[in-house]
């Protein structure tokens, strides 16, 4: 593989939940509004009816955006100070459709009601691409299966397994397959350990839901947690050489690929 060099008002919370709050006092983020969006790419996080929708936020889209802007030629939306905008949208607002790279976190909370789940059905079948990292073990991806069971039917629209042949692994960089990056805080206290739920999460699954023009609409990288290579880039040297180098091949080509295909 080619390496690479180198505030929120209270109905917010309260649609949110409260295992997010102090993630919300910490980094006070704001649901995207129409000015946010510019024309130019970004990194839009699905706040979902679930517990685990803020993590890795916001360091994980920040990076990230910040490293695509620098390894590509990608225009990536910034502030005035030059900051990436990554943005935060919910199923129902309607900036979801101004979203063209739609990630979320933990789908083992996921859960849309039947609304978000027409809208997500919507959104996905008139162009969207959504993303879900860092899941792991059986429960999970039971929880994400039934869950887009719901959005798209698994009788005309399956998930299937992305095979490397594919050329989401060639985007921009060779990637030889998806490799498994644990959480930063698992790996230190387990002594360098990379499956976090043992037997149960021993083998990444790269999973994804086509559309009938072979468009890549939902894609699903399970039992491994990519966005903590972005998020933990700079807290320890060997974290960053051994896995957040991989990681940012695999977002960037897939990045990539939803913006081609």
């Amino acid at each position: 593989m080619r390496r690479l060099g180198f505030g929120v008002c209270l109905a917010a919370l309260c649609v949110f939940g409260t295992p997010a709050l102090a993630q919300f006092m910490r980094y006070r983020p704001q649901l995207a509004k129409k000015a946010d969006f510019d024309g130019s790419w970004q990194l839009c996080r699905l706040a979902y009816q679930g517990r685990g929708w803020s993590t890795d936020y916001p360091d994980a889209e920040q990076n990230f955006s910040t490293r695509l802007g620098e390894l590509t030629r990608t225009a990536v939306s910034r502030y005035d100070n030059g900051q990436p905008r990554p943005v935060i949208v919910r199923p129902l607002d309607e900036t979801l459709f101004r979203c063209g790279f739609v990630m979320l976190w933990q789908a083992e909370s996921l859960y849309f009601n039947p609304q978000e789940a027409a809208r997500m059905r919507t959104y996905l079948l008139k162009g969207g691409f959504l993303w879900a990292d860092d899941f792991w073990g059986t429960f999970a991806w039971d929880n994400f299966a039934e869950v887009m069971a719901g959005v798209l039917s698994p009788t005309e629209y399956p998930f299937v397994d992305i095979p490397p042949s594919h050329t989401l692994y060639r985007s921009l960089f060779q990637v030889q397959r998806v490799p498994q990056i644990p959480g930063i805080s698992f790996w230190w206290n387990t002594g360098g350990l990379t499956s976090e739920r043992g037997a149960d999460s021993a083998q990444v699954h790269v999973r994804g839901i086509f559309d009938r023009h072979g468009r890549l609409m939902v894609l699903g990288t399970h039992n491994t947690d990519v966005a903590d290579g972005w998020e933990r880039e700079g807290a320890s040297p060997e974290f960053f050489h051994r896995f957040s180098v991989d990681s940012y091949a695999v977002g960037i080509n897939v990045a990539i690929h939803s913006m081609l295909n």
